[in-house]
């Protein structure tokens, strides 16, 4: 490895649920180039109606590195900071244009809609709404924010029809 020369890339970098800012913040102190793409999106609360700026992948951000080890360490010891996202051969980088495109979509005031957040067969609890607290597993979208989720009992199946706003995934913990 003495021969090789570390060129800088981007990486994801796994965040605490929630943690995006606070790793975002970490990362800029340290002087790092950091990208949280945030979008903004209508709040969920009940009593107002708000518009707020979420990150367009929860979970996650990214940062410009070349991977030394110093600051390989420092990443990870960043507060929230989980792991960087990768194979087992170590992180893999996420290609210029695509941080770029991104850049380029969160600087506009159109909306973004994201890919699934689902996959048939997730483990979901409803957080929201008349069914709040049922589990059960995704079925499908059925369009205009709505899914399907099954509920199992006494080895038959009930559907319910609700809002893809009011459906988290399970932790694995609960799955």
């Amino acid at each position: 490895m003495a021969g090789d020369k570390l060129t800088q890339a981007w990486y994801a970098l796994h965040t605490k649920s929630r943690f995006e800012n606070v790793v975002n913040e970490g990362l800029t102190k340290k002087s790092l180039d950091v990208f949280l793409p945030k979008i903004t999106v209508k709040s969920r609360r009940r009593d107002r109606h708000k518009m707020i700026r979420v990150p367009l992948f929860p979970g996650y951000v990214f940062v410009r590195t070349d991977l030394n080890p110093y600051e390989h360490v420092e990443i990870l010891k960043t507060t929230g900071a989980v792991r960087l996202i990768g194979s087992a051969r170590g992180p893999v980088a996420i290609a210029d244009d695509t941080i770029h495109s991104l850049k380029i979509m969160v600087a506009t005031d159109e909306e973004v809609i994201t890919g699934t957040r689902f996959k048939k067969g997730d483990r979901v609890v409803v957080i929201n709404g008349p069914f709040a607290g049922v589990m059960g597993v995704f079925s499908s979208y059925r369009g205009d924010g709505r899914v399907i989720v099954n509920i199992e009992a006494l080895g038959q199946f009930a559907a319910v029809n609700v809002n893809a706003e009011d459906v988290e995934k399970l932790p694995e913990i609960l799955r």
